[in-house]
């Protein structure tokens, strides 16, 4: 008799769970139905041979790839790199031959971290959108630099990981990277990887398969 009111009881639990994540879930997409957008952005960053950092520099970005999903149609538009002028580290060869990004390239047409921001917010309506990065890092970055210079974050609260929906949507035990997971939809990386432009493009690809 015990034994029959521990399963009802654990049943009924296991239900209520059940609707507060399914409650959660739908808050958080139909956030997102409502703009019917989504920013995807993918960063590139001041970088060091073993992640050696010299004494005196901080991680700098260097490069936001970004464009927008339209999650009706499934347009993937306004695919753009936008230089950042690094103001608390120096590019190096390591960091060039990752990322292809040169000092030159960021003298000739890189632009300060805050006006990079204005310009995000300008051009890509940003604020009230869901944005998204494959991984955590660029979403962390941006509130990072964002919170050292003292100035507001471009886009929302809702920060979409695409690696973590990745894993969840397909019910894997690892995740994947940017690369293996087009390799699992048999896509072809469209592109030059570690090109903050080409990866965010290539992130949205992967979104609008699995949202």
């Amino acid at each position: 008799m015990m034994e029959g009111k521990m399963k009802i009881i654990f049943h009924c639990a296991l239900n209520r769970l059940h609707h507060t994540f399914y409650f959660l879930h739908r808050i958080f997409y139909n956030n997102m139905k409502t703009t019917n957008e989504i920013i995807i952005i993918d960063l590139e960053a001041t970088c060091w041979e073993n992640d050696r950092i010299p004494i005196g520099q901080k991680v700098d970005i260097i490069e936001i790839g970004i464009c927008k999903l339209d999650l009706t149609s499934k347009a993937i538009s306004q695919k753009q790199s936008i230089y950042v002028i690094p103001e608390r580290s120096e590019i190096n060869r390591f960091c060039t031959k990752l990322t292809g990004i040169t000092p030159q390239l960021i003298e000739e047409k890189g632009i300060y971290f805050e006006e990079a921001c204005e310009m995000i917010r300008n051009e890509y309506r940003s604020t009230p959108l869901t944005w998204a990065g494959y991984g955590n890092f660029d979403g962390e970055q941006i509130i990072e630099q964002c919170e050292w210079l003292g100035i507001k974050n471009p886009f929302s609260e809702n920060y979409m990981n695409v690696m973590h929906e990745f894993k969840r949507h397909f019910r894997l035990h690892k995740q994947l990277g940017l690369k293996r997971a087009l390799s699992y939809l048999n896509m072809d990386f469209e592109g030059t990887h570690h090109s903050g432009a080409d990866d965010a493009y290539n992130t949205a690809r992967i979104l609008s398969k699995i949202l």
